[in-house]
């Protein structure tokens, strides 16, 4: 649902009437993750998607029903040996959908108890800050349709409707996955929720761009910050030469940085989803910004070069107390083995290399592979959820 905060946000400033389907649970090769929504207001107006458009027309129809009714209601849609037109996905894989109706105006406990917490958590994720949302996916009926909007300090607005201890715990486990970024489903145990039987919550965070920061202002820099930009990052290009690091040569990079590479590194407070492209491949830029780069806990450090280069770049780091375990991080040559030649074509491979060390991809062609396509997919229960009023 965060995932179509800004229009959410908006829908909610204009007082819509609206029902929002959310993706709570995978398995086998879904199209879409936990989090993935579809929203239909009051005048049939649908954004967003929780299939790539396998099941897009039942779920559009579940959120015009759930308008009505003004109840929620989960479904499960997989794919049909049997009839091969069936309502279902035919990639094979399961997900679990929650539809849950967003009204104003209305006296229904439920209504009133969620749109002002929801519409808070989405102005929030709209404005680019860290938010999370819980909400109860499986458990007491009458707990159903209510949400908890949690900050990166753990305070939350709202109710989950049962104990408090259960408000607490749920802040806790969002206020985890929202430090990492993350989007997943936890259960409570009965006594943690303190209401008689485990409950079962989807966590949607939300947080701001991760960071892509690119040492060397070369023409292969200015393909990979376009294409940092199109994977969604906050991208930072930087450069000790003022000459080359100018808005006219990155007319799409969020910032230009004219500075010496490690020293702005030091300035720079940076977190797990953080990825460090070096290409500069000159030793007196690359040597002490690797050395410091290697030791920080950022999600992939990559350096450009030849084969002998980077022989070269690894004996001047060992020369500096890099460690062998340090080294190994290093991705160098940068990128996968695309038989990349124009700067694009690099930028595309650095890129897939970034893509693929995040998911735990192999890189190897997936013809004729027997490795998973997706490889961090949520698992759906093992059992359906049902129907919740």
């Amino acid at each position: 649902m965060l995932d179509i905060a800004e229009e959410l946000s908006r829908w909610c400033e204009q007082g819509r009437d609206f029902a929002v389907a959310t993706v709570v649970a995978t398995n086998g090769s879904a199209p879409r993750q936990p989090g993935a929504a579809l929203a239909v207001d009051a005048e049939g107006t649908a954004i967003g998607s929780v299939s790539g458009g396998c099941v897009e027309g039942a779920v559009y129809e579940l959120c015009q029903q759930a308008l009505e009714t003004g109840e929620s209601v989960t479904e499960r849609f997989g794919y049909s040996d049997e009839d091969a037109f069936a309502v279902g996905l035919t990639c094979g894989g399961v997900i679990d959908v929650l539809v849950t109706p967003v009204r104003a105006g209305t006296s229904r406990a439920a209504d009133t108890a969620l749109r002002p917490v929801l519409a808070e958590a989405l102005a929030a994720a709209a404005r680019g800050e860290a938010a999370a949302v819980a909400r109860i996916v499986s458990g007491p009926a009458d707990l159903m349709g209510r949400a908890l909007y949690v900050r990166p300090d753990a305070t939350y607005e709202g109710t989950l409707g049962g104990h408090p201890e259960l408000d607490r715990t749920a802040a806790a486990e969002a206020q985890a996955l929202l430090d990492g970024g993350r989007t997943a489903t936890v259960e409570i145990g009965a006594d943690g929720s303190r209401c008689g039987e485990p409950v079962i919550l989807l966590v949607e965070s939300s947080v701001p761009p991760p960071r892509m920061l690119v040492f060397g202002a070369i023409d292969f820099a200015s393909a990979l910050v376009r294409i940092g930009k199109f994977l969604g990052y906050h991208v930072t290009v930087c450069d000790a030469r003022p000459v080359f690091a100018t808005a006219t040569r990155f007319p799409e990079a969020d910032e230009i940085v004219v500075d010496w590479p490690h020293r702005y590194l030091d300035s720079q407070e940076l977190d797990s989803r953080t990825v460090l492209c070096v290409l500069t491949h000159d030793a007196k830029f690359d040597i002490p910004l690797l050395e410091r780069a290697l030791r920080l806990p950022v999600a992939y450090v990559g350096a450009m070069g030849s084969r002998r280069t980077h022989e070269d770049r690894l004996q001047r780091l060992r020369d500096a107390g890099v460690s062998e375990l340090e080294l190994a991080r290093l991705r160098s040559p940068i990128g996968l083995d695309l038989g990349a030649r124009t700067p694009e074509e690099t930028a595309l491979s650095i890129a897939a290399e970034i893509i693929a060390s995040r998911h735990g991809g192999s890189g190897v062609p997936l013809t004729g592979a027997h490795t998973p396509i997706h490889h961090d997919g949520a698992s759906a229960p093992t059992g359906r959820i049902g129907s919740v009023a």
